[in-house]
């Protein structure tokens, strides 16, 4: 992280001294994107990529600058900057906690699924008020996380390549974090679907998914995972997609791009692996933290890849092909 010469931060107000590092931090950024397209590339960039991309830094220097509050009120808030996962003290910490939670939520789906439960009368708005803190919660983990790798992280190689022994301290553990939570939130997702009597949207997917993600992000903690910070972008920002879906359905709208969901859903795992080549290349040369902890993801990944292919195949393939032979 950038640190302010001390005879500077006497001589300026938090405001600007934080800016100042902010623009620092943005430079180091960009110094290394010139470094990665230095290394990865024979020919020289032509003069108007060149131009561009200082363009595109004065941009970012200036966005950086207007954005200062939300950056101080994501990344720098003591309580986001100094925060700290250590087990057992934090909440759901515990491996025994993510047992417990896992174990209960299959097992009152099991039960609560073959009980003949009544409709709620509220359910709907309930439901568009659930999705809705989900929409929002997922935003702002959004917004958090990638300012935080924007403006605090050593270098954008994190994103990939968390060096070893890295403890799960500071703003980027922090989103992770409130990510791990928002999971346990997420299972109501399946107490809505049973008391609207969905059973086709009750599936081996939904189940299998929700309860293993909360495995997932809590190693995701538990060792420094590396990969996690380009996880924890793109899931948010397909849940972000996911649940402006949902909750504009319960509001009784039926958006037409219901299919994108899915799509983005697979082009997520997807990028997920091709990311994970470079992330191997770098661990193999210089080393990785938490790579257990990611070839669990990785399984986990691949098997939601295969569940929700599947899924587009029955749902959307086969639509398609008997809308085609019906024309």
């Amino acid at each position: 992280m950038h640190v302010t010469n001390p005879e500077t931060r006497k001589q300026c107000s938090h405001n600007s001294c934080l800016e100042l590092g902010i623009h620092s931090q943005m430079n180091s950024r960009l110094k290394d994107l010139d470094h990665v397209v230095s290394q990865t590339t024979v020919l020289k960039p032509l003069p108007s990529v060149v131009s561009e991309r200082k363009g595109t830094c004065d941009l970012s220097s200036h966005l950086i600058q207007k954005m200062s509050m939300v950056v101080r009120w994501v990344v720098y808030e003591p309580g986001i900057l100094n925060f700290s996962w250590k087990a057992p003290y934090t909440r759901g910490s515990s491996p025994v906690f993510v047992f417990v939670w896992i174990m209960s939520y299959l097992s009152l789906t099991l039960i609560l699924s073959r009980l003949p439960l009544p409709r709620p009368p509220l359910l709907k708005p309930i439901t568009a008020l659930h999705n809705l803190v989900l929409l929002l919660l997922s935003l702002l983990i959004l917004i958090g996380s990638s300012l935080c790798l924007l403006t605090h992280t050593p270098s954008l190689w994190w994103s990939i390549c968390i060096p070893p022994h890295t403890p799960p301290t500071g703003p980027l553990f922090f989103w992770a974090y409130i990510f791990y939570l928002s999971k346990f939130l997420e299972l109501l997702d399946t107490l809505f679907i049973i008391l609207s009597r969905s059973s086709r949207r009750l599936s081996f997917l939904h189940v299998y998914h929700h309860a293993t993600v909360i495995l997932m992000s809590y190693l995701w903690l538990h060792s420094s995972q590396s990969l996690f910070p380009i996880a924890l972008i793109t899931n948010a920002s397909v849940h972000l997609l996911m649940y402006s879906y949902y909750f504009l359905s319960a509001l009784g709208f039926r958006p037409s791009w219901k299919r994108a969901v899915t799509d983005c859903q697979i082009l997520q795992f997807l990028f997920s692996f091709a990311v994970s080549i470079l992330m191997l290349r770098l661990h193999f040369s210089s080393g990785c933290s938490g790579m257990w902890a990611w070839s669990f993801n990785a399984l986990f990944n691949a098997s939601l890849l295969a569940l929700f292919l599947d899924f587009h195949l029955k749902n959307y393939a086969t639509a398609s092909l008997k809308t085609h032979k019906h024309s």
